[in-house]
């Protein structure tokens, strides 16, 4: 049996985090938690800021780590769709997979703001999303987005929004 790895995902709002998240769980035959679909199921019609969305998802994330954690220590892959959009997420995310004594991979969707409005736009007229976000909410949320960096100690798996799904570049 192949060793369990930590998969987090980095990337704007509508980059294609979620669709990614759900590739990797069945390309690695591991458990798949979206922060979205809990979020929606455990706090319907409470997140209606971004300081609301704080505060419940620091609460999810203290009953998901041990979570992830145990999974991680029984042999479990797991792709964790929460963002890992800024270093302290990163540090958070990263920690988990330290904590469990397995490697990690940071897929991070390289993609432009223009793309991801369109795909949000596309996303919002669909409604197949748990949240829909407005361009103001993308702009408010993109402000805090910060790329991963080389000195963060990550294993990046870059996708560029052409193709991004395939294997691409390692930092």
């Amino acid at each position: 049996m192949a060793e369990p790895v930590l998969h987090l995902l980095c990337g704007k709002i509508a980059s294609g985090k979620s669709t990614l998240a759900s590739a990797l769980a069945t390309e690695h035959s591991a458990v798949r938690l979206s922060e979205d679909h809990w979020l929606a199921r455990l706090y319907p019609q409470q997140i209606r800021s971004v300081a609301d969305y704080v505060a419940h998802a620091q609460r999810l994330r203290e009953v998901v780590g041990p979570l992830v954690s145990d999974l991680l220590k029984a042999g479990v892959s797991v792709v964790l769709d929460f963002p890992a959009n800024t270093p302290a997420n990163r540090q958070w995310l990263r920690g988990l997979a330290d904590a469990a004594q397995v490697p990690h991979r940071l897929h991070y969707l390289e993609v432009d703001d223009a793309t991801c409005r369109q795909r949000l736009h596309a996303r919002n007229a669909r409604g197949e999303h748990d949240f829909a976000a407005t361009d103001a909410e993308f702009e408010l949320i993109t402000r805090y987005f910060s790329a991963p960096a080389a000195d963060e100690g990550l294993e990046v798996i870059v996708h560029g929004s052409t193709e991004p799904f395939g294997s691409q570049a390692t930092q």
